[in-house]
């Protein structure tokens, strides 16, 4: 199974982590470093040629996780996704 998060990217479904409302979470101070260290370290891949409303956390082969900054909701995303 696997989930479509955007701009042809394409991710097994077993490999998807969370996925998390962007807008709710920003909020959090918690949030804000994780992506921010994320972002440092280069495992951050914006999907999004606009403001981006979902992320969602994978674990990747080649690194502990990635993050990838999706256009679609979180909503859309589950729906596609088929997993919960």
């Amino acid at each position: 199974m696997y989930l479509h998060l955007g701009q042809n990217e394409v991710v097994q479904g077993r490999r998807v982590i969370g996925i998390f409302d962007l807008d709710k979470c920003s909020y959090e101070k918690r949030t804000r470093e994780f992506l921010g260290a994320a972002e440092k370290e280069g495992v951050v891949l914006n999907l999004s040629p606009d403001i981006p409303r979902s992320f969602v956390l994978c674990d990747h082969p080649y690194h502990p996780q990635i993050v990838y900054l999706s256009p679609a909701s979180p909503g859309a995303l589950l729906k596609r996704s088929k997993l919960f």
